[in-house]
Parts: C-alpha cells; structure tokens; sequence
C-alpha cells in the first residue's frame, strides 16, 4: 500500500467551506492536498503537477462532473464526492470509472479509509502492470557458496543495503549482477516493495526513453494511451538499470537529471515528475574508459561510481562449484522426475574449466548434462559437453589476417565465424559463446548481421 506521506491529492470542490474542511481533514492524517474550486483550475494545476489521487465533487459552476470525471480517470484514481446524489448518478459514476462513490457531508473516518484504501487498489494496479509488462526472469543464486570472494560481496551489500545510494555493480556477463542487485533491494528498507529491472541493450533508444519515464497519448505514433514508466513503477522501491553503458546521450543526459534532482518527464510531457525509486546500475562495461573516450558521460559516470561493486568472474570462486551445482540440480525441473547427483569425475572436469561464461555457462552445462544424462540419476564425464568441447565438434575454426588484428577484430571476426555456422540462432550462439542471448542480439545489430528467424 501507498505510504500516506508519499500521496499527493487534488481536491476539486466550488465549496470554499468544506473544501477547506477537507483538505485539514486530510492533512491530518499525512497526505499532501490541494484544493481547487472550479475545474478551470484544477485543469490549471493539473498542468504542472501530477496527483495521485482526486476528490470530485459532482457538480461544479464550469463544467459537468461526469465530463470531468471522464477526464481524469485514464490518468488518476478518482473518489466522487456530492450532496445531490442518487442511484443512478452513482451508477453512471462508477461506470465511468470512478474509484468510490461517498456523499456529503461525510465522516472523517469514512473519508480517510475511502482514500487509503483507493490509494493502495491503484498502488497494487501499477505492481500487477510491471508483472505483466516485465518477463519474470529465473533467478540463479550468486549467494550459493562459501568462498572468499562471495563473502567479500555479501559484505559489501550489507554495507550499503542501507543507504539510498545509487549503486554500480560491474563485472563480467553471467556472474550474476542482477542478483547483487535484488540482495541490496532484499536488504533494504524498500524489500516490501517493487523491484523493478529494466533491460537498457533490447530496446532502441525512443522505446527504452517510454519504458523507462513513460509517454502521453499521442506522443509518437502507437501511443494511443497514457503510459506511466518504470521509474515510477519503481516507486518507493528499486529500479535495476542493467547494461548502463549501452544507453545513449540523449537518455544518459536524463539520467543525470534523475539522479541529481529525482525530476523526469514522460515522453510527450512539459509536466515535471519525481522519482522515489533507488536506482541500481550493472555493467560488464568499463564505464571509466569510456568516459575518457567520451561515449559515456563523464559526470553522469561520476554520479554512478559512489560505490562501486565488483562481482568476481567464477574461475576465481572455483570452490562454490560444488556448491552450485548441487543447487542447480535440486531446482531443476528435469531433475524432478530423476534425482540427479554429480559424479566426482565429472565434477573434476568443472573444476578444472575457466568458465568464460561464469555461472550462467555452468547453469547451462548442467541443464545440458541433465538431458543428456537421460534416466540415469549420475551426471558422468561423458554428459558434460563445454565450449572447447562444442568447437571441437564443430570442425573449430582458424581466423586469419592481413595485418595484426586489434583486439576488437579479433571479437568481430570470432563472433561473425560463429554466427555463420550455427546459422545466426542467437540461442545456439549463446550457449556456445557463453554470453547471454540479450549480448548476443547487441553485438548481431552492431555488426550489422540478421538474425535467423
């Protein structure tokens, strides 16, 4: 629900008395109200200001209550207030879309538990949008194991789990960023409420500015409807930027602007809005080198830096391996029918891997060893296939060129070899380059290639 500090309320009532009633009766009990007497006023406000509730009385000396009732319900929760009411003015309310229907005069109490209750229906709203917005992603555990490295980061989370700092998590793809930054929301004051994880390398620039502040109607062509974004989606809780460097300057400039004043603006909007989300960034980027290239803002890079954590890569926490895998099988769903277990041959040959995708490749390797390992209830040598493994069997593959390649050449030139053999499926490139597919669908679009269909 709604803290009752956080709600902003507009009373529009031509009753200067009870108008000014309302708004004592309600200040009382911790919300922010403004009143207006008329509708050309509330229109007025309502150009610069964003409620989060309205209080509408039905009869107004400028306009028609139903027509202004009609008005405000695509974007604010409203309560219908009347000393003229009747049945069928109350039915053709609720109809329209009003929250609650209460006649004047009214109780005090019967006031403040209308509005609690339609601030926490609307909050609820908005968290039932971003479940069905969001693709809920499988959770893989960082948190499993006992090594010196993983102690080192839970340390870290519990020392700024506290603060609403603005946090950067940097470290190599697949070692698990995204749970360091669920930790620090679980950690928080902000648990109880949403976490919020917008992707910043899957959309282009225009739909990640509108999944991230949101749009008006009519903002750009699509926009048949008032969008509220993420980062109010986020409010009062954490908002999770994965991938930051990949975001351009025009929306890298109005990220600063919310880091710095907590002030945004949906696409298509003049209106200033503020933010009350924590706001989480991960990276396998290095931010600071390409501050000094300039494509990152160097003081937008500043802004994220305050505290930084580094997520090891797996090949340096080897001993939580056993660990890992033991907890991979025991949620897996193929392992359901099955018990599985590991042999200690096959747990050599994990052990003695790098792992270049760290534990999303293990996740994978094990998923993999699990089909292949049929009906039998012991994963063996023979069920673990890794990515020297799966190059092996696919002929491998020698680069050569005309000149010293940079190192940039040589990822290109690697990453377009692959791409061609298994025939562009961002899946099968995925598993045998062990990056995530979100990684593999950058780098298609920046070298200019086409995914199979």
């Amino acid at each position: 629900m709604m803290h009752q500090a956080a709600a902003h309320i507009l009373a529009i009532d031509d009753d200067a008395l009870f108008n000014d009633l309302l708004t004592e009766q309600l200040a009382e009990h911790g919300f922010a109200v403004h009143g207006a007497s008329s509708w050309a006023a509330a229109q007025d406000w309502l150009a610069d200001h964003e409620p989060d509730l309205v209080i509408l009385d039905m009869r107004l000396p400028d306009a028609d209550g139903l027509e202004a009732l009609r008005a405000l319900v695509p974007r604010y929760p409203v309560i219908v207030l009347t000393a003229y009411g009747s049945v069928r003015q109350a039915v053709e309310a609720m109809r329209f879309g009003a929250a609650e229907y209460l006649m004047k005069p009214v109780n005090p109490d019967e006031l403040e538990l209308a509005v609690t209750r339609t601030l926490g229906h609307a909050r609820l709203r908005e968290r039932l949008d971003v479940v069905e917005s969001t693709a809920l992603r499988r959770r893989t555990s960082l948190m499993v194991g006992t090594s010196e490295a993983l102690q080192r980061v839970s340390q870290m989370i519990d020392a700024v789990a506290g603060e609403d700092v603005t946090v950067l998590i940097t470290g190599e793809s697949g070692t698990g960023k995204e749970l360091v930054a669920r930790e620090i929301h679980e950690r928080s004051r902000r648990a109880t409420a949403s976490f919020v994880t917008l992707d910043c390398c899957t959309l282009q620039e225009n739909l990640f500015e509108s999944e991230l502040f949101g749009h008006e109607k009519g903002a750009f062509t699509g926009a048949d409807k008032l969008k509220k974004g993420l980062i109010e989606a986020a409010r009062g809780g954490t908002l999770f930027l994965d991938e930051i460097g990949e975001i351009g300057p025009a929306i890298q400039a109005k990220l600063l602007r919310v880091l710095e004043t907590g002030e945004f603006r949906r696409l298509g909007s003049t209106k200033t809005l503020h933010s009350d989300a924590r706001i989480l960034c991960a990276t396998n980027r290095d931010l600071a080198q390409m501050a000094r290239e300039g494509s990152f803002r160097a003081d937008l890079y500043y802004r994220l830096s305050t505290f930084v954590i580094e997520v090891p890569p797996l090949r340096a926490r080897k001993e939580d391996i056993p660990a890992l895998v033991t907890h991979f099988l025991s949620n897996h769903d193929f392992s359901r029918r099955v018990p599985k277990e590991i042999s200690p041959q096959a747990l050599d040959i994990l052990l003695g891997y790098d792992w270049p995708g760290n534990i999303r490749e293990l996740r994978n390797v094990i998923e993999r060893a699990i089909i292949l390992s049929g009906n039998s209830p012991v994963l063996k040598p023979e069920h673990i296939v890794l990515g020297t493994e799966d190059a092996e069997r696919n002929g491998g593959f020698t680069l050569t060129f005309e000149a010293p390649p940079t190192l940039e050449d040589l990822k290109e030139r690697y990453f377009r070899e692959t791409f061609q053999r298994l025939g562009g499926s961002p899946a099968q490139i995925s598993r045998a380059l062990g990056i995530s597919e979100r990684n593999v669908y950058r780098l298609i679009k920046k070298y200019g290639l086409k995914e199979s269909a």
